[in-house]
């Protein structure tokens, strides 16, 4: 048997036993999109979790939210109106953050292989261009020198230290994020000199991090570095990005940062500075507010183990599989929609539709009894699920998404 991970606050069961999410039962939700497999997302439960985080920084903290968590379009829109901006990596999210209604003055564009019309794009739309590198910085600098266009322009430090306990390390040593911090300072002088509308720092230094003493370390020296960029390039940066880092519990054993603490000792560092700060989550913010809900197409023993076959799987939700960086394969939260909270009854593993063993979403899971038809959901499912998962593995359509309030909904097919 293998623990599941622990099920986030905020879900519970109606009076019929049904999983209820957002005050709609399973049942009325597939009914509503249509059919399963279905990713809910709850945007009361994004609101409430943007509204702690604001209560736990420091005043004038900016929140940005990274679209490439979850760029559903209702939950974009719904976003805009939560947040302070947008962090995007492409043309693409680009388009869909101004569209939602965030302000090109309000969205940066990192990463890495930006083409040049996407920097042109960028430039046009007064976004800023977090660079990666000073080849892309002469590449936008000659971009916006032929659309007669002053560009938006700051750096992406990538810094001699790393988020301690990240899941995925964005700085330290060699990397393709970033310009390396003994690089950075003459490439600042080289902007402000050009003219460039140079919009300060973005300094990523890992994400999904549990660790909530790391992430205090990183954010101060995060802070510290970009004193010391400020006072040898002789710029101020208009605006300083601490990126994000703030991880949530998937696995058995896995416990919750401590926000306050982090805002406490933030605030200790920025003080009242007149400089801006900003900090860039994506999973920290939506990741709790998501489900993803497949049905049991079948009901198999093999060898005297159950495996219930749904007509999901990785195609939707790679993370989930196992598939996604994770170097140990452990279970996400997992239970039966119809019978949520009821006492496990079983040793059974979940696994999808599809030709391969790696379509795994419950491995040896002790779980309620399960037949044909019956719903599984797996939670944690508001953040890298749909886009970020090989939805056109095998033919398979794509999942559902629907995104919901307590007492209205807005579904996509």
């Amino acid at each position: 048997m293998k623990p599941l991970g622990p099920i986030p606050p905020g879900y519970g069961a109606d009076a019929a036993g049904q999983l209820s999410i957002g005050g709609h039962d399973v049942a009325s939700l597939i009914g509503m999109a249509g059919d399963t497999p279905l990713f809910v997302y709850d945007l009361a439960m994004v609101a409430a979790r943007v509204a702690a985080l604001r209560a736990a920084m420091p005043a004038g903290l900016e929140i940005h939210y990274a679209i490439k968590a979850n760029p559903f379009v209702p939950l974009v829109e719904a976003m805009a109106r939560m947040v302070d901006g947008f962090d995007v990596a492409s043309e693409g999210e680009l388009v869909r953050a101004i569209t939602a209604g965030m302000g090109a003055a309000h969205i940066s564009f990192a990463g890495p292989g930006k083409r040049t019309r996407e920097l042109e794009a960028a430039i046009r739309a007064g976004a800023t261009i977090n660079l990666e590198s000073e080849r892309e910085a002469e590449r936008a600098l000659a971009a916006a020198d032929g659309l007669g266009l002053t560009p938006r322009l700051a750096v992406r430090v990538n810094p001699e230290f790393e988020l301690r306990g990240s899941g995925m390390r964005m700085g330290g040593g060699a990397k393709p994020f970033g310009v390396d911090q003994a690089r950075v300072v003459p490439l600042v002088r080289r902007l402000v000199a050009a003219g460039a509308d140079y919009r300060g720092l973005h300094i990523f230094a890992g994400s999904q991090s549990l660790d909530g003493a790391a992430i205090i370390e990183t954010q101060a020296n995060s802070v510290a570095l970009a004193h010391r960029i400020d006072a040898e390039s002789g710029a101020r940066a208009p605006l300083v990005n601490l990126g994000g880092g703030f991880g949530i519990p998937y696995f058995a054993g896995d416990k919750a940062i401590d926000v306050t603490a982090i805002g406490a000792a933030l605030a200790d560092w920025i003080g009242d500075e007149p400089q801006r700060y900003a900090i860039e989550l994506g999973r920290w913010l939506v990741a709790e507010a998501g489900v993803y809900l497949t049905r049991i197409v079948e009901r198999k023993d093999s060898h005297g183990k159950t495996f219930l076959v749904t007509d999901g799987g990785l195609h939707h939700q790679l993370a989930a599989s196992g598939n996604f960086g994770t170097v140990v394969r452990r279970n996400y939260p997992v239970a039966v929609a119809g019978r949520f909270g009821d006492d496990a009854e079983e040793e059974v593993s979940v696994v999808g539709c599809l030709c391969t063993p790696l379509d795994r979403l419950a491995d040896d899971a002790m779980l309620p009894r399960a037949d044909e038809g019956d719903v599984i959901a797996v939670f944690l499912a508001g953040a890298y699920g749909a886009t970020a998962s090989p939805a056109a593995f095998l033919g398979h359509p794509p999942a559902r998404e629907i995104a919901i309030s307590a007492v209205n909904a807005a579904a996509l097919t």
